[in-house]
């Protein structure tokens, strides 16, 4: 099985992150169920949170975009 992570929307405030599964058969990829979105903000939580569930080179490309210090700041909520 494979999975793919796309960055949607990647911009200085924020991120929406789609993980979807794939199998391979004759050469051909077919999606595994409905494809997993979660949004992230780049507040001191967002970041957080971000690093703890998105795999290099995912991680850096978004870091790259959000510089080194948080640009929103975010009530306390429900994460992803």
């Amino acid at each position: 099985m494979i999975t793919r992570i796309t960055l949607d929307m990647l911009t200085e405030t924020g991120v929406s992150v789609k993980t979807q599964k794939y199998i391979e058969d004759g050469g051909v990829e077919y999606a595994v169920g409905d494809p997993h979105r979660c949004a992230y903000i780049n507040s001191e939580r967002g970041r957080r949170e971000i690093a703890a569930a998105l795999p290099e080179p995912y991680l850096s490309a978004v870091m790259a975009v959000w510089g080194d210090r948080p640009m929103v700041e975010e009530a306390a909520g429900p994460g992803c």
